[in-house]
């Protein structure tokens, strides 16, 4: 392996172990700075018995003992802790529960979206300032502009309380048909216009002029070189935008009742669930972090002349 490649690797991998540190700090001690505590909303609940919960999930002990206690679970063991609302329940075992659900949704929502949004994209570009590319503008401008509370409500009560087509309710397979729709059509749209200018950019380098003087097709000028080539702008979204929706927009499973880990967090939020909050925290930073770091690798996949200092 090339050693600049290497290096780049190394650091990239220090830098994303080093952030996802900061965000287990920033998260523990923020949430530890919270005014109150998970137990002032149980009903009828004592001091005595405040302070035995407490004791019973560690609470009581010194707060640098508890970090490094949870960030010593959490590196060696992979363990966030208990719920401290769930009783019984682990929080891992929470959040793989509920990614069953928000992976399958997202990844479906955000390949659709990819695909949709580099065709459209390249359509729109090939045919520049033409009628199809005015429309393909203005409906992707639209998606970009509209929140998903309000797509996601408009289409749950067109197609599921109006004409029945589907189930309101995510918690089954037909049920995901919209919640897929409204995941999709933001980054759909951004995918769109970020194609069309890529590749609207690279129909006027010179190397396909030379390509076009040397009679070479109109589809493998397309496909061979201006779409490969203006890939990398798409893909430098695409990472953390399937990070975000694999994680469950928290707004669209609340609106079609999707059980999944976004659903999780909201009731987390609700319930004072501390341990719950950090844990989905970050879980969904992690991510993060790590489809940056893929997607910044596979930039030599896309583009050999890349060099990487």
């Amino acid at each position: 392996m090339d050693s600049k490649l290497m290096y780049y690797i190394l650091k990239r991998i220090v830098l994303a172990v080093l952030t996802i540190w900061i965000v287990i700090t920033v998260t523990f001690f923020v949430m530890h700075s919270v005014p109150g505590g998970p137990f002032v909303g149980e009903k009828a609940i004592s001091k005595e018995a405040q302070a035995a919960l407490e004791a019973k999930y560690g609470l009581d002990k010194p707060l640098m003992e508890q970090y490094f206690t949870y960030l010593h679970d959490i590196l060696t063991k992979f363990d966030f802790g208990p719920s401290l609302k769930q009783r019984g329940r682990m929080v891992i075992d929470i959040i793989l529960d509920g990614m069953k659900t928000s992976a399958k949704l997202g990844v479906i929502a955000a390949c659709c979206a990819a695909v949709t949004g580099i065709v459209l994209g390249a359509v729109a570009a090939i045919r520049r300032n033409t009628v199809l590319d005015k429309v393909i503008m203005v409906i992707t401008t639209a998606f970009v502009s509209m929140p998903s509370f309000i797509m996601g409500s408009f289409l749950l009560i067109v197609f599921s309380v109006k004409l029945g087509w589907v189930p309101a309710n995510g918690a089954s397979a037909g049920g995901l048909i919209l919640p897929v729709i409204t995941l999709m059509l933001y980054p759909m749209s951004y995918i769109t216009r970020l194609t069309r200018s890529s590749m609207l950019d690279v129909l006027g380098q010179d190397y396909i002029r030379t390509a076009r003087a040397k009679g070479v097709s109109r589809v493998k000028i397309i496909f061979g070189h201006a779409l490969k080539n203006s890939l990398i702008p798409v893909l430098t979204y695409f990472g953390p935008m399937l990070a975000y929706i694999v994680t469950g927009s928290m707004v669209v499973e609340q609106i079609f009742a999707v059980p999944g880990i976004g659903r999780q967090f909201v009731s987390s939020i609700t319930n004072r669930d501390y341990t719950m909050i950090m844990g989905t925290t970050i879980f969904l930073a992690a991510l993060i972090v790590i489809m940056n770091l893929i997607t910044d690798l596979l930039y030599k996949v896309v583009d050999p002349r890349i060099d990487f200092q």
